[in-house]
């Protein structure tokens, strides 16, 4: 088997279809396997499966048990030489997954790679950057981002003048779409479950990095990820807002230990201050209910930030209570 595919599913009756059809349809050279990690569907989403692709194999684990401990469930399941890590609501684009494989066997200085990603209306989507770091987090929230045009030490959250249309090494690529080496992937241990969503592609990417080899992004393959779909129908989004800021700090403590935890709250204080300046300014000019919900949201972060002991957080996992928010998202945790 040259390629396993792995697909975690939540209640994603409305894209996954068309995501599995757009992988039968469009790969042609390769021996590949699709398995479904399905989180505790209640929409007919493993029925729709079963009785329109018999060859996916559906591991049904009864509850959600998030992004990265499911997809470890798929991982384990894989046969394939690689596994590609696949968001439910991507479009596989013609002959993508055949070009992807025929790639990586090229280079095998690389143990993980990504493709050109585009939004629904066709425009790109950002899908591979620097990883995450605290200078880099102050410079985007000081809107300083062109400063990445001067050298690798002033890069923030992306890299300048670059939207997918070269080959190149990247830090990292987002979790839609990942290929790895399974042989890599077992070694390292699959993703690391801490990050139960959000972070947890950026931390496997780093790990390969650190097991010596690079991750290469590729713009000869496309796909379409319709960005959002597969969640934003079942928690509020302030929830997965949370959710992030979360992980955020897990992150930064497992990789700059506790005075990243603490430097991250400083930097989460001072950007969200700024942006909230900015869309308040904003909003006095040109009011749009749109933008009013961005300003309850990145209220909402401040508070939550300016309450919480990080480093309590990140030891014991305490958050601080936001009244009715936290019922919700214990539940999903």
């Amino acid at each position: 088997m040259k390629l396993s595919i792995i697909i975690l599913c939540w209640n994603d009756f409305t894209v996954i279809g068309d995501c599995l059809q757009s992988i039968y349809a469009t790969t042609r050279s390769t021996d590949f396997e699709v398995i479904v990690s399905d989180n505790g569907s209640a929409d007919g989403s493993i029925q729709f499966i079963q009785a329109n692709y018999p060859l996916v194999k559906v591991i049904e684990n009864k509850r959600n048990l998030r992004f990265a401990k499911a997809n470890n469930v798929g991982i384990r399941a894989a046969a394939g030489e690689y596994v590609l890590i696949l968001n439910p609501d991507t479009i596989i684009h013609y002959g993508t997954l055949d070009t992807m494989i025929a790639f990586a066997d090229k280079h095998p200085e690389a143990g993980a790679f990504g493709c050109r990603v585009l939004n629904a209306d066709g425009s790109y989507q950002m899908s591979a950057r620097p990883f995450a770091s605290l200078p880099g987090e102050l410079i985007a929230g000081l809107y300083l981002r062109a400063t990445g045009y001067f050298g690798s030490w002033f890069l923030s959250d992306n890299y300048p003048g670059w939207k997918g249309q070269t080959e190149r090494t990247v830090d990292w690529v987002t979790g839609c779409f990942i290929l790895v080496r399974a042989e890599l992937l077992e070694r390292i241990g699959g993703f690391d479950e801490q990050f139960f969503y959000y972070y947890e592609d950026m931390d496997l990417c780093r790990r390969i990095w650190k097991s010596g080899y690079s991750i290469i992004f590729s713009p000869q393959a496309c796909i379409t990820h319709l960005k959002g779909q597969s969640t934003n129908q079942r928690l509020p989004a302030v929830a997965f807002a949370l959710d992030n800021q979360v992980t955020r700090y897990l992150y930064y403590y497992k990789y700059d230990g506790k005075s990243g935890v603490r430097w991250a709250r400083w930097i989460s204080l001072m950007s969200l201050t700024l942006r909230r300046l900015g869309y308040g300014v904003a909003q006095l000019v040109t009011p749009r209910e749109e933008r009013r919900n961005r300003l309850d949201l990145l209220r909402t972060l401040f508070r939550w930030n300016y309450h919480v002991d990080a480093l309590r957080l990140v030891e014991y996992g305490e958050e601080p209570n936001l009244g009715a928010l936290a019922p919700t998202r214990v539940m999903e945790r």
